[in-house]
């Protein structure tokens, strides 16, 4: 058994009421951390039948508006420690108080999961409904609109200067304490590059990247790594059963991702065992993406 090097230290990770988040908290906690959770609730009409429903875009809206109590409750059913806030990372102010809230509960946070993203729909081409139609039959079900200001900056609010000033508030409260050990995993997509039809969200994940990247030069002599995990298709509630068979059949490893098989990754990297990786991107995805 690895040795992790987690009991006792204390996680905070952003976006785990459901999915990836979720599963990152309860797998930490799994290897002793004390685990601190954010989440934003987006509440949905539909949300029992949504519940109830296959996987799809009406599943996946319902898992969006659950609060955390199931992964507290997961958490301390196996005799972790968990707390949580409900908070909205686009306001600025929320950050410190965040970390307050983590210290409050159980000390010094030393490994920071910056999970949280905000997504919708957007593309470069104008306003026209047979292009938009085209580009969800290309790309993806789930309704479009053209780029706009406010639509840019829903997504850059959270995704990339959320995630910069987590780091930030991250390294000036280890600087003050004097600490010599830490750990950022930022979850960024694999379309980060450049994302038909997911342009702004694509963007903003690209952004993300190069803060971690630039934080993984800063804050090494400060005993702190950066890394980012690229997820393939993970089932999140959003891929439908035909979905799944196209993504199985083009897949190296002939299935779909799930939220636990990025959680071990990031465990790895917050343990002793991922020591000398910092700045890295890996591409977490059955081989969906190689390089």
């Amino acid at each position: 058994m690895n040795e992790s090097r987690l009991a006792g230290k204390v996680a905070l990770v952003t976006g785990a009421n459901h999915g990836i988040g979720a599963a990152i908290a309860r797998a930490l906690a799994a290897e002793g951390a004390r685990i601190f959770v954010s989440y934003l609730s987006v509440p949905d009409e539909n949300q029992r039948a949504g519940l109830a429903a296959s996987p799809g875009e009406a599943r996946y809206n319902a898992l969006r508006g659950l609060s955390a109590n199931e992964v507290l409750e997961a958490v301390r059913r196996d005799g972790g420690e968990a707390f949580a806030l409900e908070v909205d990372l686009a306001e600025p102010a929320n950050i410190p108080l965040l970390f307050d809230a983590a210290e409050r509960e159980l000390g010094p946070v030393s490994v920071l999961v910056n999970n949280a993203a905000y997504w919708e729909a957007d593309t470069l081409l104008p306003d026209d409904a047979d292009l938009y139609n085209k580009l969800s039959e290309l790309w993806t079900s789930q309704p479009i609109s053209t780029l706009t200001v406010e639509s840019h900056d829903r997504h850059f609010a959270v995704n990339s200067r959320a995630v910069a000033l987590m780091m930030a508030e991250f390294g000036r409260r280890h600087i003050t304490r004097g600490a010599d050990w830490g750990r950022i995993i930022n979850i960024s997509t694999g379309g980060a590059p450049g994302f038909p039809s997911e342009v702004s969200y694509g963007a903003s994940k690209n952004a993300l990247e190069s803060y971690s990247r630039a934080a993984a030069g800063e804050f090494g002599k400060l005993g702190i790594t950066v890394n980012i995990i690229s997820p393939g298709p993970i089932q999140t509630g959003w891929i439908s059963a035909e979905l799944e068979e196209h993504l199985k059949k083009i897949s190296p490893l002939g299935r779909i991702g799930y939220p636990e098989d990025i959680a071990d990754v990031v465990v790895f990297l917050a343990s002793e065992q991922g020591r000398w990786l910092t700045g890295q991107l890996l591409h977490v995805g059955g081989g969906h993406r190689m390089y």
